[in-house]
Parts: C-alpha cells; sequence; structure tokens
C-alpha cells in the first residue's frame, strides 16, 4: 500500500492564538460564555498547547456531521501557559468546555479528578492499558481521553553529519548510538570535534530522555520522597552537566532561537518523540536534510502525550464529552498521526494501515509508523509521576541550566535544588 505522507505543519507561535474557525464575538479563554443560543446552536471550546493535530479541516469535519455544534480552539504556545490557566481556573470559572492536559502534570490534576467529567463506558478500553490507568482515579472512575504517546527515536541532520564524517544514513546512525547514554554522547563528541559545533539542541531534553528511563525518579507511590537521595537522579544530573551541556546548543527548548536553529545548522539532532516531526518541518519547511534513526539511547523511553479533560462544571458537558470522545477515537488518532506525528495511544489506531504503512516525506519518506511501533515496543519503564512530579522535574532543569548558563558550577547548583526540594 502507498504510505500516506504527514502534512507539515507550523508550530504556534502565539500564546493562545484563535484558529480561523474561532467565531466572531466568542471570547477566547472562556469555556462558557455564550455557549448556546436560542435556536439550539452550541459554542464548544477546545484549549490545547503546541500542536495536536487537530487543525481547521478536522474540526470542520465534526462540525460538518453536528450542524449545531461551532467549535472555538484556544491553542496554547508552551504546556507551561497551559498549565498556569488550568489549575487558576479548575473548579471555578473560565476554563474551556475540553481542557488538554500534558502527562508531565496530568498526575497533578489528578488530585481533582472529582472536578473532572467521567469518560463515557463505551469509550473505555480504548488506549494502552497504563495511559488508561493513570487516569483512573481510586474511585475507579476514568477522567481523561488519551491522546497521544511519545516513544521516542532521535532525528538528525544527515547532511551535517556527512560533512562531519559521520555515519550519515539512518542504518549507520542508529549503529552508531546503539548502547548507553556514554556512546551517545561520544558521537556527539565526535561531532563537535570535527565541526566546533554542538550536536544536540539542549541540555535539558538530553535530561528529560534519562529521566523517562528512571523507574522512581522523584518519589515512590508510598509517598517517599528520594528527589535527593536517588543515586540513580543525580548520576543522571551529572551525566548531563558533564557530557550533554558541552554538546549542547541550548539549555532547553522552545525560545525562539530554539526554533530557528532547527534550519539553521547551530545543532545537528534532537531526541525525537513522533509529535516532534511537525514541529521540526514546521520550523525548517526549506531544510532536507532531516532524517530520522530508529534507535534511542539506553534502549526506549517516552516522552510526552496528553489527555482531554472535560470540566464538570462547564455548561456544555455531554457536548464536551461527545467532542473528546470524537477527537481521540481510532479514526481521528489515524488522522492527527498523519497531520503532525501524534502517535496514537488508541489501540486499534496502532495497528491501522494509515500508521503501520505510513512514510513521512519530510524526513526523506522515512517509515515512521513502522519505527515508532518499533520506538514504542522498546519502552520497558514508565516513570512514577507523583502530583508532586512537575515542580520536581522543574527544579533539576532549572539546575541544569545554572550551570549551561555559568550561573553556578555543578555542585553548587545541586545543592541550591536539594535546598529547593527541602522547601517544597
Amino acid at each position: 500500500m502507498n504510505a500516506r505522507a504527514f502534512r507539515r505543519s507550523a508550530v504556534a507561535i502565539a500564546a493562545f492564538s484563535a484558529s480561523a474557525i474561532v467565531l466572531a464575538g466568542c471570547a477566547s479563554g472562556s469555556g462558557n460564555d455564550d455557549a448556546g443560543s436560542e435556536d439550539g446552536e452550541i459554542t464548544l471550546t477546545l484549549a490545547t498547547f503546541n500542536d495536536f493535530g487537530y487543525d481547521d479541516e478536522l474540526l470542520q469535519e465534526y462540525m460538518d456531521e453536528n450542524p449545531n455544534v461551532k467549535i472555538v480552539h484556544n491553542k496554547a504556545a508552551i504546556t507551561d501557559d497551559a498549565r498556569s490557566n488550568f489549575f487558576a481556573k479548575l473548579g471555578k470559572e473560565g476554563l474551556a468546555d475540553i481542557e488538554a492536559v500534558e502527562v508531565d502534570w496530568f498526575a497533578e490534576a489528578m488530585q481533582y479528578s472529582d472536578l473532572l467529567a467521567e469518560v463515557p463506558d463505551s469509550a473505555k478500553g480504548r488506549w494502552v492499558d497504563w495511559k488508561e490507568e493513570a487516569a483512573t482515579d481510586a474511585d475507579g472512575r476514568l477522567v481523561g481521553f488519551g491522546t497521544d504517546i511519545g516513544p521516542q527515536a532521535v532525528c538528525y541532520r544527515a547532511d551535517l553529519f556527512a560533512a562531519a564524517g559521520l555515519p550519515s544514513t539512518p542504518d549507520e546512525v542508529a549503529s552508531a548510538i546503539d548502547g548507553d547514554w556514554d556512546t551517545f554522547f561520544d558521537l556527539a563528541d565526535q561531532y563537535k570535534a570535527a565541526t566546533g559545533k554542538p550536536m544536540l539542541d539542549s541540555a535539558n531534553s538530553a535530561f528529560q530522555g534519562i529521566v523517562n528511563q528512571i523507574e522512581f525518579p522523584y518519589d515512590e507511590p508510598d509517598g517517599t520522597v528520594v528527589a535527593t537521595s536517588n543515586p540513580e537522579l543525580e548520576d543522571a544530573y551529572n551525566l548531563v552537566v558533564e557530557r550533554g551541556i558541552p554538546n549542547s546548543a541550548y539549555s532547553g527548548q522552545w525560545s525562539d532561537d530554539w526554533n530557528a536553529s532547527m534550519a539553521n545548522g547551530e545543532f545537528a539532532a534532537m531526541l525525537c518523540p513522533p509529535w516532534m516531526l511537525g514541529i521540526i518541518s514546521g520550523n525548517a519547511p526549506e531544510v532536507t536534510g532531516w532524517e530520522i534513526a530508529n534507535a534511542f539511547p539506553n534502549g526506549g523511553g517516552n516522552w510526552g502525550g496528553s489527555y482531554l479533560t472535560v470540566p464538570a462544571n462547564g455548561k456544555n458537558v455531554e457536548a464536551a464529552l461527545a467532542l473528546a470522545d470524537w477527537l481521540t477515537a481510532p479514526e481521528q488518532q489515524e488522522k492527527t498521526f498523519v497531520n503532525v506525528g501524534a502517535f496514537p495511544s488508541a489501540v486499534d489506531a496502532q495497528a491501522a494501515p494509515s500508521i503501520t504503512d505510513s512514510t513521512n516525506e519530510y524526513f526523506a519518506d522515512a517509515p515512521t509508523g513502522s519505527i515508532f511501533a518499533d520506538r514504542s515496543e522498546a519502552i520497558t519503564v514508565t516513570p512514577y509521576k507523583s502530583a508532586d512530579y512537575f515542580k520536581y522535574n522543574t527544579a533539576l532543569q532549572d539546575a541544569i541550566t545554572r550551570v549551561f548558563d555559568g550561573v553556578e558550577d555543578a555542585q553548587t547548583s545541586w545543592d541550591t535544588y536539594v535546598a529547593e526540594v527541602e522547601a517544597f
């Protein structure tokens, strides 16, 4: 079967920029104002971040099938903006009818599961087990509709690798990084020696790749906090500080300069979950050198993935549940994979020919469906994430940033992190 190529997607560049289908007179950010009208028309607000693949064409398809529904799509540029808005308004007023929640702060949201509407029974069992289990509260209520998951590969500039005298075909690069993280950084050292430039986009993306392979990075299910005593976590910090920072162009991602660097060659490789593909192609549409290696340091890891939730106090709860159900059904997850590379969490979608046979024209016709299916099978650890995961993880990423920026040395920055954790 001739595989379908991804559509190139542009990255959202402004917080809560409204989609082209926003209705005149509807307040962006308000989930319930003017929700209904005398003729029975319902306006539903959908709040996401980054790029879920919910393009105008997909949302128009739902509106064509449901002519009494109009959808307003508000998209935050980064997940932190969405998180701040979500927790400031949850249980009050002002949230969208449907709110996207990112996996790293979903456990935090689950503390307030009683403020979220329950997923219909007809949708239960749709998603991979661990995705659904994480969205089920102590009372057995499933309150999150799974969107994507993020099995990781490595995206790289084949032209820059070749110019540096490094392996450059996907199979060659996969072989070169098929080992532990030191093996990966060895390749980065070679690239820097040949070019004088860092191979990797950011130190904190390397850290995130490593921490996603630690089962209990910051705390344990019984409440024991190990954020300052876990040797695996301290080893991860030290590895990134010693080997990741010298080989990284930035401390973190999502800045304007980082976006531009995907096109200008300031770095040559990124740790790459499926949702990153659309971000790369959107930022570097004219670059022809990006390819994908079907490998990941130390085996496999999941980075990212989200849920759609429906605030229980919304004015259009039933209609919102119906839209969230439709958006996360296997058929729509196939479409969002084609749109932006969001790898499905719905089991039936993962087995669909549109996924398994898919290639990506931008990435040299890489067989992305089979690559990320392989990367998904390689995941052996899903980190435990308590409600405090986000703040612990952010604090340690801030420690790495301080070292990258030269504000503190490695030991001082770790000590600062320890003090912050003790103060939480």
